[in-house]
């Protein structure tokens, strides 16, 4: 019940539950698949206080709410009667150019292992510290019992994979785990071993010679065998009787695809495997200090995107292939420059606000979550963002000189420093990732700190008289019926992009002027005035919606820009009869172009308001 309200607000904003294809998610980010992605209102879900950012990537729109986003996930398919959610591939997918139909693959099929593989990584981690410390005893049972916890899921992760790619490629789950049940079986494991002794006696499935492979902890065999069999299943109901279509069908996709997997399918997805495993070495080795460099500063904007999880098979298969991974390593310095850069804005920044928001996602981005760092943080404010990838590139270079590696896949944080100790104990590749991120951290803390945002100093008290020293005020410019803005008839204006106001309903065709200033603009069709207040507020008046098609009519200036007014003075006036007759909406948005300049812009409340009475308090 915490999230309903959310989650209908969601809901709504994505353009309701019948524009929903599917919905999953991931670490903080609800990953939908929408029927029209027109519908959705992105520019509404940004303004919700409970949404952190809206992306549109890799065919998903992406409305990222932050670590609760498992909770806001079950609210979001209890409102909207989802089920559970998953994604389905149809034929709108075909729609989609090939690259974004591999991001929504690769990201539905891992999506749902990502929180387990993070822990299975991370005890893994430990588990290497404690031998590495001398805490355990690797012939101890303790040491067994955590270990076989937290290698079940890497040791079996066909038949976890079979499950999620058999949801996502739309057939039945339960055949494709099956299918990679097949691929661990104890049988096919002692035949493997069998096979690499000198004297082994060759094997056939029907006079056709088997190649045994160890398919334990793959990845690329089970996910194409999971697409075969997906692809058989509803030509097999189609032909077969549904009294005999619940166990024929698996029967046959069982008997076909598991003999297919091992003959075709898993050894030329093995090779695979090894071309793409080997082919990233290669590039690494090539020059691994330019690698690191170029993945520490490119991280974070693949995650803003959601392109990142194109990488998440190859960091997975490096592990299954090698046996360790210098991807993951990489990372770790692009993760902590955007920490480092957001605690350079929680010591500077003088905003209350900016400052609580930084301290919290300090702590997420330290557990390796920086999209409430990125989103709320350092991106808005562009300079830190920019250390913060600029911090990784540095990192990310002496991490790569290094060679480090992770033995374990997890998600990047600061339990990754357990996942890159080897089994030989504590070395330079260890102290390598340790310096690289502490030098992502530091530059980014430090280079924000000095140049990323407004001192932290208060201002000097400044006389009483002085604009900065009281509250605002700005008299309707117009008689008429006051309006929330985000009621109005246009997305701009409504979503508060152009600064915070109110709007009037005119109830008589004149617009004169707020404040005491200037006029600082005019338009040469006359439907808008800009009007630089003494005290420096910046108001924008525009009379109607749309009426800029107009081009003048019905419209007559008093004053040009450059002139002085003083409150009560005539700008503007026009017809509003005739402007309705032609079709437009009078209602006059009154915008503070300057909002962020002040702690708050308040109304005086909705209503009818005579001319010249009280409408907007600004807050310095």
């Amino acid at each position: 019940m915490k999230y309903e309200k959310l989650a209908s607000e969601i809901l709504a904003g994505v353009g309701g539950r019948d524009n929903v294809r599917s919905l999953v998610h991931c670490a903080t980010r609800l990953r939908f698949k929408l029927r029209d992605n027109q519908r959705a209102d992105a520019a509404a879900l940004k303004k919700n206080p409970g949404v952190i950012m809206v992306v549109e990537s890799g065919g998903q729109f992406q409305v990222v709410v932050g670590n609760h986003v498992a909770d806001v996930y079950q609210a979001v398919n209890q409102a909207g009667g989802l089920g559970d959610g998953s994604a389905t591939m149809g034929d709108d997918d075909k729609k989609e150019n090939l690259f974004s139909r591999f991001i929504d693959v690769v990201s539905g099929i891992f999506t749902p292992l990502l929180g387990v593989m993070a822990a299975s990584g991370i005890l893994k981690g430990f588990l290497a510290l404690s031998l590495a410390c001398g805490w355990l005893l690797e012939s101890g049972g303790t040491y067994k019992m955590l270990f076989a916890a937290s290698d079940s899921l890497f040791y079996f992760l066909p038949i976890m994979l079979g499950y999620t790619a058999g949801k996502k490629f739309g057939g039945n789950p339960f055949i494709t785990m099956a299918i990679g049940g097949a691929l661990t079986h104890p049988l096919m494991m002692a035949a493997f071993e069998a096979a690499q002794q000198p004297d082994a006696v060759r094997e056939y499935f029907f006079g056709i010679p088997l190649t045994f492979i160890n398919y334990s902890s793959s990845v690329i065999p089970i996910i194409f065998a999971a697409w075969v069999s997906c692809r058989m299943e509803p030509l097999f109901n189609r032909v077969i009787h549904s009294a005999l279509r619940n166990f024929i069908t698996p029967l046959l996709c069982l008997v076909i695809t598991v003999p297919l997997t091992f003959l075709l399918i898993g050894p030329a997805a093995t090779w695979l495997s090894h071309l793409l495993a080997y082919g990233y070495q290669s590039i690494y080795a090539f020059n691994p200090i330019i690698a690191g460099a170029f993945i520490g500063a490119m991280w974070q904007v693949c995650v803003i995107f959601g392109l990142h999880w194109g990488l998440v098979p190859l960091m997975i298969n490096n592990l299954s292939v090698l046996g360790r991974d210098t991807l993951v390593p990489l990372l770790l310095p692009a993760v902590m420059g955007q920490v480092g850069a957001t605690l350079g804005v929680m010591l500077r920044t003088r905003d209350a606000k900016l400052r609580a928001l930084a301290g919290s996602a300090l702590g997420a981005g330290v557990f390796g979550i920086t999209e409430p760092a990125v989103y709320g943080v350092t991106l808005p404010n562009k300079r830190p963002f920019i250390f913060g990838c600029i911090g990784g590139a540095l990192g990310g270079a002496v991490v790569g000189y290094f060679h480090t590696a992770t033995y374990s896949f997890g998600l990047v944080s600061i339990f990754t420093f357990a996942q890159i100790i080897p089994a030989s104990g504590f070395d330079a590749t260890v102290w390598g990732a340790i310096v690289g991120s502490l030098l992502s951290f530091s530059f980014a803390a430090v280079a924000t700190y000095l140049f990323g945002v407004a001192p932290a100093e208060a201002p000097a008290e400044p006389a009483s008289d002085t604009p900065l020293n009281r509250k605002q005020f700005v008299v309707s410019p117009i008689a008429g019926e006051v309006m929330a803005l985000d009621q109005v008839n246009d997305a701009t204006f409504a979503s508060g992009l152009l600064g915070k106001g109110v709007a009037i309903v005119p109830q008589q065709g004149r617009v004169v002027a707020p404040v005491a200033g200037h006029v600082a603009s005019l338009f040469k069709t006359k439907h808008a005035i800009g009007i630089e207040s003494d005290d420096g507020a910046e108001i924008l008046i525009h009379v109607g919606i749309d009426t800029v098609k107009l081009d003048g009519l019905h419209f007559s200036a008093h004053v040009q820009e450059g002139d002085r007014v003083s409150p009560g003075d005539l700008l503007i006036e026009f017809d509003q009869v005739a402007i309705r007759a032609a079709g437009f909406d009078t209602t006059t948005p009154i915008i503070i172009s300057n909002s962020d300049d002040y702690v708050d812009v308040l109304t005086s409340g909705q209503g009818r308001v005579p001319e010249q009475a009280p409408l907007l308090t600004l807050l310095r």
